[in-house]
């Protein structure tokens, strides 16, 4: 086992530089915000950064701390992640995903998942010098929520929480104002690499257009490459196309609602953007998928949306 809980993380110098500094010299924010694009090593950072923060103080084997962390099972510390309700569970996305489910709308983080942390923190930690809270994806929190953080922010206690966002202007202002910014970038082609080979999914190096989609997060382009998978070959084939007719973009519109879920229609304008981009060089039609995605995201009837989007890609192509 390594001394340097780092090691794992490639091409973030500067976030793991404040971050060791924050803890050799004892100055460690209440707060921190790691801000960056999803799946550039913000969430095995914080693991780090946690480690090292316990291993400092802990009398325990260097090994067993980092296993009771990477398992979720330390006493002192609690990883929230965006929920969906159902039937009375909250389930994480990883969580629906084993189960089968297909959720019209993507995760969030619930207010009954802040009154949590408000009661975690009101104990004293148990092992560690302080509690800690790492919250992913905290844009996903409605404005509730986001309130009910931030009393929390203004009286930690003796905890350090964590919040991980794509940037400051996508969670409130108030909040981002009681954070400690942690920025974390883009992966280079030799970083990206060295994260797909290392992670054993080499293979991924061979699709150009799941490498473009990730533009350097490692993390997209895995979750990329497995959501490529659960697409239906034909299907695939048939949208990379333009439709034929305007019959024909009504039921590309209608099998698209029928057999993806959410998550995957999203995935499905960032692969139709770039490879509509590939084929014909128009912004209208990029941003006709991106107004795609900002209806999607709003909730907007899929089919609808997707009909409309096919129907102006017939007409302009």
């Amino acid at each position: 086992m390594t001394l340097n809980p780092f090691a794992p993380l490639v091409g973030q110098q500067q976030a793991v530089e404040l971050l060791t500094q924050a803890v050799r010299q004892n100055r460690l924010a209440p707060a921190y915000l790691f801000v960056g694009p999803d799946g550039v090593g913000r969430s095995l950072a914080a693991r780090c950064f946690i480690e090292l923060l316990f291993s400092e103080v802990e009398a325990t084997n260097v090994l067993s701390l980092h296993n009771r962390l990477q398992q979720g099972n330390h006493p002192d510390l609690l990883w929230v992640q965006p929920t969906y309700q159902y039937q009375g569970q909250r389930l994480t996305a990883a969580e629906a995903a084993q189960k089968g489910l297909k959720r019209k709308a993507p995760p969030v983080i619930r207010l009954e998942q802040i009154r949590e942390i408000t009661q975690f923190l009101g104990r004293p930690p148990l092992e560690a010098p302080r509690n800690m809270v790492v919250l992913e994806q905290a844009e996903t929190m409605a404005e509730g929520a986001a309130n009910a953080l931030l009393k929390t922010l203004e009286e930690p206690g003796k905890a350090t929480l964590i919040l991980m966002a794509p940037t400051p202007d996508s969670i409130l202002p108030t909040l981002v104002s009681r954070c400690q910014r942690i920025p974390f970038h883009r992966l280079d082609v030799p970083s990206l690499t060295q994260v797909l080979v290392k992670t054993e999914h080499q293979e991924l190096l061979q699709h150009p257009a799941v490498l473009s989609i990730a533009a350097g997060s490692p993390g997209n382009a895995i979750a990329s490459y497995e959501q490529l998978q659960t697409i239906p070959a034909q299907l695939l084939q048939d949208i990379s196309k333009a439709p034929s007719s305007y019959r024909h973009a009504l039921e590309l519109g209608k099998t698209i609602d029928q057999e993806l879920d959410t998550e995957a229609q999203l995935w499905l304008v960032d692969y139709l953007q770039h490879s509509y981009w590939q084929q014909w060089h128009q912004p209208h039609i990029i941003q006709q998928l991106e107004q795609a995605r900002k209806a999607l995201l709003c909730y907007a009837q899929p089919r609808l949306v997707w009909e409309c989007t096919f129907l102006f890609i017939y007409q302009q192509v």
